[in-house]
């Protein structure tokens, strides 16, 4: 017999977040969460975006074994936004059995119509830049560290539960071709010499934390009008800062200013961490922290995070500046490919951007929805 109790206290919610990476613990693809930063991303003591979010969470049992879980989020900042009424769910994992998946709905569903909601979508995080978007396509390739994977059967468990699309982002993988690149980089140069704009490279952390409030500045500006977005508060860009910090190679951050050093454009790239956080089961101590400094240093794969400029500038190829400034460092590294994340799949002029390379769209992620 299957039952659903809320998380009420910390070791419930130690073992809602564990679960996923148990549940994948002997899939070659999946990558496990990071369980210290989970922890503090779903627990409104450490994460700042519970001023304008409310939370609760829910685990399926099968007698002691826990078979399901599933969170559910109103971001009262995103509906007032957007004027919508909806719920977002979260982690929302569970073993190939649809009374698991259809009870952990029904308690997320009670939770949101409790709250005055209309409709419920997912899977969604607090903000943007947590994990959002269920695999669809793609379970036999490596998932990105940003992302989310899941096995095949959650797509037919989300129609059975009648779910139906949102919107999907769509993800590339590129080959770094020095032929190719060479074209891009004979344009890049171009623009830069005839252009008001300068590229500002770093070599150490420090370099970077000055530019941290402007790039978030421009981050809110450039994403404003992207799906599910709402702009990250001070609060919320340190709690990025802190957690990312240590991860970061400034080698791989380009930014570009103009003639008065104001920032017009960013462009944040990290070498893979997939092969290290697998290797380290999700723990970064005592000895997880090693798989991943290894990964900074020598890797074949380059992650590309996020890329803006400011909205009145993109038609003046300073995408292409930076784009080519990280994927030249990337080449220096001795880098052989380039995964780009997720793409909404209507924004073809961030698609655009990859047509100086091979590239395979290897993965697509959607986000459900449903009226409750």
């Amino acid at each position: 017999m299957i039952s659903v109790n809320r998380v009420m206290n910390k070791l419930d919610l130690k073992q809602f977040v564990s679960f996923g990476n148990e549940l994948y613990r002997d899939n070659p693809y999946y990558v496990p969460d990071l369980v210290s930063d989970d922890f503090k991303m779903l627990s409104p003591k450490y994460n700042p975006a519970f001023e304008f979010c409310e939370a609760a969470y829910f685990l399926a049992y099968e007698a002691e074994h826990i078979v399901g879980r599933i969170g559910v989020i109103v971001n009262h900042k995103s509906n007032k936004k957007w004027q919508q009424q909806y719920a977002r769910f979260t982690h929302f994992d569970f073993i190939d059995d649809l009374n698991v998946s259809r009870l952990l709905m029904e308690e997320a569903t009670k939770w949101a119509k409790e709250k005055g909601l209309m409709s419920i979508h997912g899977p969604l995080g607090f903000t943007d830049l947590d994990h959002q978007g269920m695999l669809i396509d793609g379970f036999d390739e490596m998932d990105m560290f940003i992302t989310i994977y899941n096995a095949p059967y959650y797509a037919a468990h989300m129609e059975a539960l009648g779910f139906i699309k949102d919107i999907d982002w769509v993800e590339c993988q590129l080959r770094l071709d020095e032929e190719k690149a060479e074209r891009l980089e004979k344009i890049a140069q171009y623009l830069e010499q005839k252009s008001a704009y300068r590229c500002i490279e770093f070599t150490r952390k420090k370099e970077v934390l000055p530019w941290a409030k402007p790039v978030f500045e421009l981050y809110n500006t450039a994403y404003a009008p992207l799906y599910g977005t709402t702009d990250l508060n001070q609060e919320q860009v340190n709690m990025v800062i802190k957690t990312f910090l240590g991860f970061v190679n400034p080698d791989f951050i380009k930014i570009v200013v103009d003639q008065e050093n104001q920032l017009a454009g960013f462009a944040i790239a990290m070498p893979s961490l997939s092969m290290a956080i697998k290797k380290s089961k999700g723990k970064l101590f005592p000895f997880g922290f090693l798989h991943i400094l290894k990964a900074i240093k020598k890797n074949t794969v380059l992650d590309l995070y996020l890329i803006a400029v400011k909205p009145e500038l993109q038609s003046t190829g300073i995408n292409g500046i930076l784009l080519n400034r990280v994927l030249k460092t990337a080449r220096k590294y001795g880098m052989t490919h380039a995964e780009t994340g997720p793409m909404l799949e209507s924004n073809l002029k961030v698609q655009s951007q990859w047509k100086f390379f091979d590239v395979r769209q290897h993965r697509r992620r959607r986000v459900w929805i449903k009226a409750i």
